[in-house]
């Protein structure tokens, strides 16, 4: 099966060579998760980081009101996982479910360290994407606790330009953290002050 994301994603960010990708060409586990379906729910252990070829998938917890709280989207060429069950085998408090009808590839530990075989570099590079991952995680906190409902809305533009039109509002809202009504206006403002998101 031809994976252009993934092989795009192991050359370009993880340091690989056309040659090293055919090694690890045998080692890759694809999965096929369709819209609606669940790659991980609450309470279970997650055991993979999940690449998304093709596809959408969003990451949320839920309130004690049953409310869902979007922590990340991952599109085409992102990486989506619960790392903290990954690395210490405790029970996820996340769901992770697909948008659309999605194409994963599955990376686990074992994969990560036969990669590493075949090229040294790769675990430095793969670390340098965690440590973005995580400062990216950082710049979300502080937004959402000190940035404004407008700011919050233009980065999310920014970061995820794709998938505008290819997720409802309300998931928008969920998670810029504001009301579907508070997003109408921001996006009414924008729109009253000619901003162009896909400009």
């Amino acid at each position: 099966m031809e994976l252009p994301n993934l092989k795009k994603h192991f050359i370009e960010k993880g340091g690989l060579s056309e040659q090293d990708y055919a090694l690890i060409e045998p080692l890759i586990q694809t999965k096929k998760i369709f819209k609606n379906d669940f790659l991980l729910k609450q309470g279970a252990i997650c055991s993979h980081f999940f690449f998304v070829e093709q596809g959408l998938l969003r990451m949320y917890a839920l309130n004690e009101e049953g409310k869902e709280n979007i922590l990340q989207f991952a599109t085409e060429g992102w990486i989506v996982s619960d790392r903290g069950s990954v690395f210490f085998q405790e029970p996820s408090t996340y769901y992770i479910d697909a948008v659309e009808d999605t194409l994963v590839v599955m990376f686990d530990e074992h994969f990560i360290n036969e990669v590493s075989k075949i090229n040294t570099d790769f675990r430095e590079k793969n670390e340098q994407l965690l440590q973005n991952h995580i400062r990216h995680l950082y710049k979300r906190i502080s937004q959402l606790l000190g940035v404004s409902a407008k700011s919050r809305y233009l980065d999310f533009v920014s970061m995820y330009p794709d998938i505008m039109l290819r997720v409802p509002q309300w998931m928008i809202a969920s998670y810029l953290g504001i009301t579907p009504e508070s997003l109408s206006r921001v996006r009414k403002a924008l729109a009253e002050e000619n901003f162009k998101p896909h400009k």
